[in-house]
């Protein structure tokens, strides 16, 4: 578990985010990831110090728009699967928007409103 060692858990999400992206069949669909390769490098980057945003490979790459929910206090929860507080939440967001930029992806952020409407403008951002 991340609380545990965040380093081995980090590694571990990178092979599970490699093999997703390797098991894809080809499609015309969207697909959509959620706590993505990028997430599990910047946790392991954070975790040991290592510049391992570097070791990205060109097929590693997702579509160039990545959109990002910020922690929303009013309905953050630290519960059994989420242990971390609300301040470590903003800071590793804060660390995701700054890997994604330094990636070069554009940073789009969901706005507060309800799921369905969420979608839609998901939807919309990407035409």
């Amino acid at each position: 578990m991340p609380w545990i060692d965040l380093a081995a858990f980090a590694r571990r999400a990178i092979q599970v985010a490699r093999h997703d992206r390797e098991v894809l069949p080809t499609a015309n669909n969207w697909i959509f990831f959620d706590r993505g390769l990028i997430d599990a490098v910047a946790a392991f980057q954070y975790a040991t110090g290592e510049p391992a945003l570097s070791f990205l490979r060109a097929s590693d790459r997702y579509h160039d728009r990545v959109f990002l929910t910020p922690p929303w206090p009013e309905i953050y929860v630290k519960d059994e699967d989420r242990q971390h507080g609300l301040d470590d939440a903003i800071a590793e967001y804060e660390r995701l928007l700054d890997a994604y930029c330094e990636l070069g992806y554009e940073t789009i952020l969901l706005p507060k409103i309800g799921i369905s409407e969420r979608a839609d403008f998901v939807l919309s951002q990407l035409g």
